[in-house]
C-alpha cells in the first residue's frame, strides 16, 4: 500500500495577481466612485445622517412642546427610545412599554431606573392608538416626508457624505464579488482591500478600522482552526473517523457524504455551526488524505466533495429552531418589538423544523450529482486508518489524545451553555469565540501543541478572510448600504406583484437569501427584517403573514452557499486548501434556488394549512 504524502493544493495562495483580470473590478470600483450620487442613494444618505436628528425633534415638539435642547433628561431619553424604535419599524405602545434599560444603554442612550420610570409612566397616559400614529408620523418623516432640500447648508454637505458613502459601500459590493469571481488577488488580500477602500472614501477612519475587522466569530474560526491542528497532531480525528464510519459495511462517497449530513445538519439545530464545522474539518481532510495515499494519486473533486459536504451540512438547520443561531432570536425580537407577537421556542419548532427533511436529502442528492470522485469507495482509506490507529499506543488511547478530547469536550460544553450557565455562575458573557481561543491556549498549556504547530497548520489567511467579511457586513449596515439595496430590489418586485401575500413573502426571502452570501446573516435580517415586517403589518395587519415573514427571512439568511465569506462553516472548509472559490457555485447557486422554492412550498402548503393560534390567513 503506497504511502506517498499527498500535498495540498493551496487555492489561489501561490498565485500572484493578474492585473488583466484585476483590472476590472478596481475599474469599475473607480467609475462608480467618480459618478454622480444617484438620488436614491442621496435620499438614504439624508435618512441616516439626518432623519434621527429631525425625528427627535418632532416627537419633542408633540410631546412636550419644546426643542430636544430645552428637554429634560428623562424626556431625552423617551424621545431617544422612540427614534430607535422607529428605526426598527416597531410602532406600537406595549411593545414600548417593555423597553429595558439593558436595551436603552445597547444602543447608547444614557438611562437611570428613575428616568425609565418617568418614561414608562408618561407613556402610559397616552392612547394606544395616538402612540401608534405618533410612531408612524415619525417613520413616515424621516422615509417619505424628509428631503435634502429642506435641510440647511450644513445639514446638505453632511447628507452629501452620507450618500457618498452609501455609494461607496455598493461600490465594495461590486469589488469584493468581481474579485471573488476573477481571483485576480489572493483572497485573503481581498479582506484587507476592504477595510483600505472604507478608509479612503471616509466611511471609517484610522481609528475604528482595526477594529471592525475583529468579532466574536473572527476569534471562534482562530480558536476552531487551532483544536483542528491539535486533533490531527495528536491522531484523535482518526480515532472519530473510525468511530462515525468504521463499521459502515459499504463505506463508499455516498454513504460517507450521507452520513455526515446527518449528523451534522440536525445538530446545527441545537450547537454552533461554527462549532460542527471545525469538529468535522480534520476528519473530512483525513477522510481525503488516507484515500489519496492508499490509492497513490490525488483525487481533487473528492477533497471538494469531502470539505463542500461538511459547510453544506453546517448551514442547513441553524434557522430551525431558537438556539439554532443569533438571526433567529434577533427575528422574534422584532416581531414582538413591532406587533407584540410572542413566538415560543416550541411554535419555532413545529414550524421551521419540519423543512430538514426536505433540506438533507436535497442537500445530499446535489452534492453528489455535481462532484464525481475517480475513488468512490473509501474502504482501503478506512484500512489504512485502522492501521494507523493501532500504531500509536497499541490501539489504546494515548494521553495526549485523552487531553486533546477532554479540552475539546470541555469547549464544546462551554459554548452550548455560554449564554446561560456560564454566564449564571461567572456573571461574564464570554462569547464562543473567546472560549474557543482559551481552549486553543489550553492545548498550548497542556502540552500538546506548540506555537510553531499553530504557525504553520492553521490557515491565517482564512481568519484574514473572516474579519474581512465582518468589516463587509459592517460597512454595508452602518453606510445604509445594505439599506439601499434592500429598498432597491423590493422597489423593483412591487410592479411584478410581489408586493402582497407570497408575493410579498419571496420578495423579502430572496432580497435576504442575496444579501446572505455578502454579510453575515445576523446583519442581514437586521438589515431586511424590520422592512419586510413594516410592509407586512401594513399589506396584511394582524394577520398570520406576520409571524411567516419572521421565519422565512431568517431561514433565507442561512441559504449562504455560494461565497467563501457567506457562512463561518464555508471560510472554516476553506482552510483545509483543497477548495476554490468557484466551487462554491457549483453547488451553491443549485442549492440557492432549490431551498428558496422549498421554503416557498413549505409556506403555501404546511404553514398556510396549520396557520398561526389567534391570527386569521391573510
Amino acid at each position: 500500500m503506497s504511502e506517498k504524502v499527498v500535498k495540498q493544493k493551496l487555492a489561489g495562495y501561490d498565485k500572484f495577481i493578474n492585473w488583466k483580470l484585476f483590472s476590472i473590478p478596481l475599474t469599475l470600483l473607480i467609475l462608480l466612485l467618480i459618478m454622480p450620487t444617484p438620488a436614491s442613494m442621496l435620499d438614504v444618505g439624508v435618512e441616516y445622517s439626518m432623519g434621527p436628528k429631525y425625528v427627535k425633534e418632532y416627537f419633542a415638539q408633540e410631546l412636550f412642546q419644546k426643542p430636544t435642547t430645552e428637554l429634560e433628561q428623562w424626556q431625552v431619553q423617551m424621545v431617544r427610545m422612540m427614534e430607535q424604535s422607529v428605526q426598527m419599524s416597531s410602532f406600537g405602545r406595549e411593545g414600548f412599554l417593555q423597553r429595558s434599560q439593558r436595551w436603552a444603554e445597547q444602543r447608547d442612550i444614557p438611562s437611570t431606573p428613575i428616568h425609565l420610570e418617568q418614561v414608562r409612566n408618561f407613556t402610559r397616559q397616552i392612547p394606544p392608538d395616538t402612540f401608534y400614529n405618533l410612531m408612524r408620523e415619525g417613520h413616515e418623516l424621516i422615509t417619505e416626508r424628509l428631503t435634502f432640500d429642506q435641510l440647511t447648508e450644513e445639514e446638505q454637505v453632511k447628507a452629501k457624505r452620507a450618500g457618498f458613502h452609501v455609494k461607496a459601500a455598493v461600490g465594495i459590493v461590486l469589488f469584493v464579488v468581481l474579485c471573488f469571481m476573477t481571483e485576480a488577488i489572493p483572497l485573503p488580500m481581498v479582506a484587507f482591500c476592504i477595510g483600505v477602500i472604507a478608509l479612503m472614501t471616509g466611511i471609517v477612519d484610522r481609528g475604528n478600522v482595526a477594529m471592525l475587522y475583529w468579532s466574536d466569530a473572527t476569534w471562534f474560526i482562530m480558536g476552531s482552526l487551532m483544536f483542528a491542528t491539535a486533533f490531527v497532531k495528536t491522531g484523535v480525528d482518526k480515532r472519530i473517523a473510525m468511530m462515525m464510519f468504521g463499521r459502515l459495511k459499504n463505506p463508499d462517497v455516498r454513504m460517507v457524504s450521507l452520513v455526515i449530513v446527518m449528523i451534522i445538519a440536525p445538530l446545527t439545530m441545537f450547537m454552533s455551526d461554527h462549532a460542527l464545522a471545525a469538529m468535522f474539518l480534520p476528519i473530512g481532510i483525513l477522510l481525503y488524505t488516507a484515500t489519496a495515499s492508499a490509492s497513490g494519486k490525488e483525487d481533487p473533486e473528492l477533497a471538494k466533495m469531502l470539505m463542500l459536504t461538511i459547510a453544506m451540512a453546517a448551514n442547513l438547520g441553524g434557522s430551525l429552531a431558537p438556539s439554532g443561531a443569533a438571526r433567529n432570536l434577533i427575528m422574534m425580537g422584532y416581531a414582538e418589538d413591532m406587533f407584540n407577537l410572542h413566538i415560543t421556542y416550541l411554535q419555532w419548532m413545529v414550524y421551521c423544523a419540519p423543512f430538514l427533511l426536505y433540506l438533507m436529502p436535497i442537500t445530499w442528492v446535489v452534492l453528489n450529482w455535481r462532484f464525481k470522485p475517480e475513488q468512490r469507495s473509501l474502504a482501503s482509506a478506512m484500512a489504512l486508518v485502522k492501521t494507523e490507529v493501532n500504531k500509536v499506543g497499541g490501539g489504546a488511547w494515548t494521553r495526549p489524545q485523552k487531553i486533546s478530547l477532554v479540552i475539546f469536550l470541555v469547549m464544546l460544553f462551554t459554548w452550548i451553555t455560554e449564554n446561560n450557565l456560564i454566564l449564571h455562575l461567572t456573571g461574564i458573557r464570554f462569547g464562543i469565540g473567546v472560549l474557543a481561543v482559551m481552549g486553543g491556549i489550553a492545548y498550548i498549556f497542556a502540552g500538546v501543541v506548540n506555537w510553531r504547530d499553530y504557525q504553520t497548520k492553521v490557515d491565517w489567511g482564512v481568519v484574514w478572510l473572516y474579519a474581512g467579511a465582518i468589516i463587509f457586513g459592517r460597512v454595508l449596515v452602518q453606510t445604509g448600504g445594505a439599506y439601499w439595496i434592500a429598498q432597491t430590489m423590493l422597489g423593483l418586485t412591487a410592479p411584478l406583484g410581489l408586493g402582497q401575500g407570497l408575493g410579498l413573502l419571496l420578495s423579502g426571502n430572496v432580497i435576504v437569501g442575496m444579501l446572505t452570501q455578502l454579510m453575515a446573516d445576523g446583519p442581514a435580517c437586521a438589515a431586511v427584517g424590520p422592512v419586510t415586517l413594516a410592509m407586512a403589518g401594513i399589506v396584511h395587519p394582524g394577520t398570520a403573514m406576520i409571524p411567516f415573514v419572521a421565519m422565512s427571512t431568517s431561514i433565507a439568511s442561512s441559504f449562504a452557499y455560494c461565497l467563501v465569506i457567506g457562512t463561518p462553516p464555508n471560510a472554516i472548509v476553506y482552510a483545509s486548501g483543497y477548495l476554490e472559490p468557484k466551487d462554491y457555485l457549483r453547488v451553491g447557486i443549485i442549492l440557492w434556488f432549490t431551498n428558496m422554492a422549498g421554503l416557498m412550498l413549505m409556506a403555501s402548503t404546511y404553514w398556510y394549512w396549520i396557520g398561526w393560534p389567534d391570527l386569521p390567513g391573510w
